[in-house]
């Protein structure tokens, strides 16, 4: 077992072959089908069952030598609707999106290669340990929704007990060898939001007889502003953007209605999201009030959860990086705050999501995701993928009794917060 890094650098070729035809081949969220097809061959290949979960994504499994806890290895498989530039930040790529206007822009093609490297290994190994892997491959992580029907068979309909949960995600600006494991939040909750405010246009010199939806969604904006430094705790991270605004044509005339959309983030909901939440739909009633007007919400789901890492899982996380890589792999964790729908597994079962650093200026990876530039160094998909194969080996074979209540929330409000 303290060959794992120097097994998975033999797999190098198969982590890169895997990873370049998933970028290559790119699916948008709830489209993934060629990549589901790849994923289920590839699993057949190494010798896995697999269940394809309509709507939802890939299960796969796999017994150890004898009964023991069920650790679930979570991946994310869609790619974004961007066109990806020629160059990464300094050089051409080594692979490039076959397909117009859509490239894996935050890393998924990574996470695939990485859990289907680590099925490999951990099947080829499956008489050195004790219980049950299941492999989750998701579709859809970047709108959220699809989690639900995973979730759903896991717990309705496949007669398996989750004992914990296991993800990694590649990051921008963490080094190429390091990996990093957050104590408490990795990664933010949050709500996205798109509403329009309806008022009563009418000509520009006249402003009286009208009930402008712009004088509106000023109030409410400075108001949002001021929201922040009202209800969160100075402690507690929260930041909120407008990225969308549209509201009339012409010069001399005012409209009849305005909508506005964007989103917010934080690392506590119980602290912070949760009253922001609340506070951000009363503000806007009462500058509607004010001002003459009514508002539709077109889209503004319940908050999703921040990320929390289970302590038991987060310190054994370090301990395998520690032993498998080197303590010198271990590089100190800045949350994230971005939102993940990891965060709901994460809330059925105690888990850890890890990053994985596949920056390298030499190569030209080190653009943000979700950017046109993004790339990630390969060779960071070899430290990640021991990391999770030690993990997972450490997990099964120390078996730790983990204190960890579930909510309350039924699955399926559970699984439809979202941003």
């Amino acid at each position: 077992m303290h060959h794992i890094l120097q097994a998975v650098q033999q797999e190098a070729a198969e982590l890169t072959a895997i990873r370049r035809r998933c970028h290559e081949h790119p699916e948008l969220s709830r489209q993934e089908t060629q990549t589901m097809a790849y994923i289920q061959e590839k699993l057949a290949e190494y010798g896995i069952a697999s269940r394809h979960i309509e709507h939802g994504g890939i299960l796969g499994w796999i017994d150890g030598q004898n009964p023991g806890k069920t650790l679930l290895l979570r991946a994310d498989i869609d790619a974004l609707p961007i066109e990806e530039s020629d160059c990464n930040l300094s050089q051409q790529r080594s692979c490039r999106s076959h397909t117009p206007g859509v490239m894996h822009a935050c890393g998924h093609d990574g996470h695939i290669a990485m859990q289907l490297v680590a099925a490999k290994l951990l099947n080829q190994w499956k008489d050195r340990w004790n219980g049950k892997i299941i492999l989750m491959f998701e579709q859809g992580e970047e709108e959220s929704g699809p989690l639900a029907y995973l979730l759903h068979y896991i717990e309705e309909k496949s007669g398996w007990h989750i004992d914990a949960c296991y993800a990694t995600h590649v990051r921008w600006d963490i080094q190429t060898g390091k990996i990093a494991v957050c104590r408490e939040a990795p990664m933010a909750g949050g709500f996205g939001f798109e509403i329009r405010i309806n008022g009563h246009g009418g000509h520009g010199s006249r402003p009286d007889l009208a009930q402008s939806p712009i004088d509106c969604f000023h109030a409410f904006y400075s108001d949002l502003q001021a929201l922040r430094m009202r209800v969160v705790p100075p402690l507690s991270g929260l930041t909120v953007s407008i990225g969308s605004l549209h509201s009339g044509s012409a010069l001399n005339v005012i409209p009849n209605d305005l909508t506005f959309a964007g989103t917010c983030r934080f690392f506590s909901y119980d602290q912070a999201g949760k009253r922001f939440y609340e506070e951000f739909l009363r503000i806007l009633d009462n500058a509607c009030r004010t001002y003459g007007c009514t508002y539709d919400i077109l889209h503004m789901p319940k908050p999703l959860f921040e990320v929390q890492n289970n302590p038991v899982c987060a310190k054994l996380a370090e301990q395998a990086v520690a032993s498998y890589i080197g303590p010198g792999a271990l590089a100190d964790c800045t949350p994230w705050m971005a939102s993940e729908t990891f965060a709901i597994t994460a809330r059925l079962y105690p888990g850890v999501l890890t990053f994985t650093g596949i920056a390298n200026a030499d190569k030209g990876c080190g653009a943000n995701h979700h950017t046109p530039e993004f790339d990630l160094d390969e060779d960071g998909l070899i430290y990640g993928t021991t990391a999770c194969v030690g993990y997972a080996l450490d997990y099964l074979t120390q078996a730790p009794d983990i204190s960890f209540t579930r909510p309350d929330e039924p699955l399926e409000v559970l699984a439809s917060r979202n941003i």
